[in-house]
């Protein structure tokens, strides 16, 4: 969460919104792997609504979402 804060609140925002989704911290995590591949597939216009008309370079939201990925691996 803290790494998708940094990047940018709206990414935070899905990470926050998936969690009311999830009864414990494993499935959450699980989730949040499952997001992070499904963000990973987005296009050009997929990405600018997820955030919201202000879309961050391609390049460097898949280099957040790895690093997201790599610091779940660590748990």
């Amino acid at each position: 969460m803290i790494e998708a804060e940094r990047f940018d609140h709206n990414l935070t925002l899905q990470f926050g919104l998936l969690s009311y989704e999830c009864a414990n911290e494993t499935i959450f995590i699980e989730k949040s792997v499952e997001l992070i591949h499904e963000l990973m597939t987005y296009e050009e216009e997929e990405i600018d609504d997820l955030f919201f008309g202000s879309p961050p370079n391609k390049t460097e939201f898949h280099n957040t979402l790895n690093k997201i990925l790599n610091n779940i691996s660590k748990l």
